[in-house]
């Protein structure tokens, strides 16, 4: 029976309607813990035997196995009294009472948000941010401050299906048939390891069952952009062999234009697949084998050099008698339109594989994940300043290659979750081999040539001026544990540690132009340049649940990125003083603290959280245009404080308020490279991000319903290197959904704009002049149907 609503309750509902999270998106605090209940409601706390069956002893073990994937609900998200599960941390644990601060989105939530890629999400979520630009396997995450630079490695821990992602070029693909995506901020890494120093994100896929399903969806767009996604999931022997199937296809015609080739830049075709086989082997033994592509074509690096000067009779071409003498750098300057010679090209293909075993016991779970990956991806484009000028010294080509297979092991052992003391431990193991080949062209107007692992010196119609070539085998090693106390009903501590071990191997190749040891030949001698990188990642969790509806938590983490080399010779080759061919591994210590909290019968949820961070060694990134030199160098210390304010108010049914709001102050407290720079704002951070706005789900009758959603994403003001030289300023994009929909959710025909405004900003800016321009308005309509 629905509840009267008083007047009292509607005042209060729009006072508390100024600060709320995304319809659906729930503020969680998810850590490894206990299973389900406060510990208020767990079983044998007293210390007598809980008197379980043998069925009730497998179902709680199972419930323990580490980062189960969930099954996607077929109808609208669960009320808010109705416990969202997260299943990322070691154990699966209800949201509203797991002690770390994560924004959790449902299937529910990723329709109504109309979440299509890892940017969508994370453009709700608070405290992350990411940019994408240059090519398909680039992007850039920054969380509470923790950043991650271009050829740097990520700081976070992406885990899809319970399987580690090895490589950072594997999180750009397409998002499809997902069942719940979990952003975690703060170290992860006395779970997850070197690269969760800023957090994990948890992505689960839908599962199979018992019963058969179909889903099909069709979108499109301006700019010729059309999506089309399928798939199949069922049984093939009931109850214990299962498959699903899933195809999507993304095209997309592209919105930026060279006006001097007349073609535009930004075009892309991408084609998915994954297949999947369940197997129930035993009653305490099952098996996920999955298998999945990732194809990628289209533009890449389109950038401006904002210092270039056109010449007035040829606009396209740089002016001969002051080809720089164009205007100074600005981060807020945005231009459409390009004008290269050469039309940027990228191709990447991205192969997986895993296997994993989850075998139960009534006193533990037991499991083995194995993965592998094979990447490869090519870029080539038009080199620095990117205009039609050619064969004149001041424009050339450029081209990058990478090649990686990795595979990795792990092996977890997790007790059971309704125990006063339950612990965890296992180990893990990496192993990753790469190519990276980066050249600079000299541009004759006939193309760019294909380089991969040697250089093309002597061929004129594109002659290799500069090439650095290098090979990599790296290795981490790890061993990993985790205990929880409940040291009273309402008071739980627990204490987590994991040891990284990292051997890095590069093999320089001889025909490199520049940074090649001596000694170093194409018959064989010192090519190889070695490091071991080893840090230890503790955690403490202390948590106080005063009511069912109301928890505190304080955490302490260390978190750890391993160091890396820059590609052999280009610090030689730029010249500058600090930039050295061993970046600095990184270390953040961070202090956190945080509540969550339901009032008025769970209809409104409000979460918030506050970090304090030290940290060591942020990576930053450094281009030489002349050489095409991509480097990076250590900022020594940044202190960075701030956090987070969450919440959700469901006024009536179906009608729902939301925002987030996450704020980060960050101060560069020492830097040897450029002293001058201390007491700057650190690159890459927004000072703030946010999100606000309305949902609405109504049935007109038993066929036909509405659907409607405005929310607005809020970006702070941003830096984007440690001189604070020119700052992207804040902005505003604004967004809408509106259509039709049956009450249960089986189809859906939607109208969608992103960017309403059409806001013009850039979407990364390199310093000195290097800007690249976000998207235009996107709109477009989809129709999905599920049997």
């Amino acid at each position: 029976m629905r509840k009267h609503i008083s007047k009292k309750q509607v005042i209060l509902a729009s006072v508390f309607s100024l600060g709320l999270m995304p319809a659906g998106v729930e503020n969680a605090f998810a850590a490894v813990d206990t299973a389900s209940d406060p510990p208020t409601k767990r079983q044998g706390q007293t210390g007598k035997p809980a008197a379980t069956s043998t069925a009730k002893a497998k179902a709680d073990s199972t419930q323990a196995a580490v980062a189960a994937p969930v099954a996607a609900p077929a109808q609208p998200a669960a009320p808010q009294s109705e416990a969202i599960v997260v299943t990322g941390l070691s154990r699966q644990q209800k949201l509203q009472s797991a002690p770390v601060s994560a924004t959790v989105f449902t299937a529910a939530n990723i329709k109504d948000a109309h979440i299509q890629g890892v940017s969508d999400f994370i453009a709700l979520t608070p405290n992350v941010s990411i940019t994408q630009a240059q090519q398909a396997g680039v992007s850039f995450i920054t969380i509470r401050g923790i950043t991650q630079v271009r050829n740097g490695q990520s700081p976070v821990a992406v885990i899809v299906d319970g399987v580690q992602q090895m490589d950072s070029r594997q999180f750009t693909q397409d998002l499809y048939d997902v069942g719940q995506i979990e952003v975690l901020r703060g170290p992860q890494g006395d779970l997850w390891g070197r690269n969760a120093i800023g957090g994990a994100i948890v992505i689960n896929t839908r599962q199979p069952t018992n019963t058969f399903y179909a889903h099909a969806d069709a979108q499109f767009g301006n700019g010729a952009d059309y999506r089309g996604k399928i798939s199949f999931a069922g049984p093939i022997v009931k109850d214990r062999l299962f498959y699903d199937v899933n195809f999507s296809e993304h095209s997309f015609g592209g919105l930026l234009e060279n006006v001097y080739l007349n073609k535009t830049v930004d075009r892309s075709n991408e084609y998915t697949g994954r297949g999947h086989i369940k197997a129930v082997i035993t009653d305490n033994l099952t098996a996920d084998f999955r298998v999945g592509f990732d194809e990628t074509q289209g533009g890449a690096n389109n950038y401006h050099y904002q210092s270039a000067k056109y010449d007035p009779s040829r606009p396209c071409f740089l002016d001969p008698t002051n080809p720089f003498g164009g205007p100074a750098p600005d981060a807020n300057r945005v231009s459409r339109t390009f004008c290269a010679n050469n039309r940027g090209y990228n191709q990447r293909d991205i192969r997986n594989a895993s296997f994993r075993l989850v075998y139960t016991q009534p006193f533990a779970t037991f499991s083995n994940t194995l993965g592998w990956v094979k990447i490869n991806e090519y870029i080539g484009t038009d080199q620095f300043p990117y205009t039609a000028t050619h064969g004149s010294g001041y424009d050339g080509t450029q081209t990058q290659w990478a090649q990686n297979t990795s595979w990795e092991d792990e092996f977890r052992v997790t007790s059971r979750s309704d125990r006063r003391f339950r612990w965890m431990g296992g180990g893990y193991f990496l192993d990753t081999r790469d190519y990276l080949a980066s050249t600079t062209g000299a541009d004759t107007g006939n193309g760019i040539a294909r380089v991969s692992t040697s250089p093309l010196y002597g061929y004129a119609p594109n002659q290799t001026l500069t090439y650095f070539g290098n090979s990599d085998h790296n290795q981490d090693f790890a061993l990993f544990g985790h205990l929880s106390y409940d040291i009273l009903k309402n008071l739980t501590a627990e204490f987590g540690y994991r040891y990284d071990w990292n051997s890095l191997n590069q093999y320089v190749n001889p025909e490199s132009s520049g940074g090649v040891p001596a000694g170093c030949t194409m018959s064989g001698g010192s090519c190889r340049r070695t490091r071991w990188f080893k840090q230890g990642q503790p955690k403490g969790t202390l948590t106080y649940h005063v009511n069912p509806n109301l928890t505190f938590f304080v955490d302490y983490g260390i978190g750890f990125r391993s160091g890396q080399f820059n590609q052999n010779g280009t610090a030689e080759a730029a010249n500058l003083p600090g930039v050295y061919n061993t970046v600095k591994p990184e270390v953040a210590n961070t202090v956190e603290a945080g509540f969550k909290s339901q009032w008025f019968h769970n209809r409104l949820t409000l979460n918030g959280s506050f970090f304090d961070t030290r940290d060591r060694n942020s990576f930053y990134f450094l281009f030489v245009g002349s050489v095409g030199a991509q480097i990076l160098v250590n900022i020594n210390k940044i202190h960075l404080t701030g956090g987070e304010l969450e919440a959700k108010y469901s006024i009536l049914p179906g009608l729902d308020v939301f925002a987030n709001g996450g704020y980060t102050h960050s101060s560069i407290t020492k830097y040897t490279f450029d002293r001058a720079d201390q007491g700057n704002w650190a690159p890459y951070i927004p000072e703030f991000t946010a999100n606000i706005g309305v949902q609405y789900h109504h049935a007109f009758n038993r066929w036909l319903g509405f659907f409607g959603r405005f929310d607005v994403e809020a970006k702070g003001k941003q830096y984007w290197d440690p001189e604070n030289a020119t700052p992207r300023s804040a902005f505003n994009l604004y967004n809408l959904q509106v259509g039709v929909e049956s009450p249960n959710r089986k189809w859906s025909a939607t109208f969608y704009v992103n960017n309403l405004t059409d806001t013009r900003y850039n979407a990364e800016y390199v310093s000195g002049g290097f800007a690249q321009p976000a998207e235009p308005r996107m709109l477009g309509g989809e129709i999905q149907y599920t049997y």
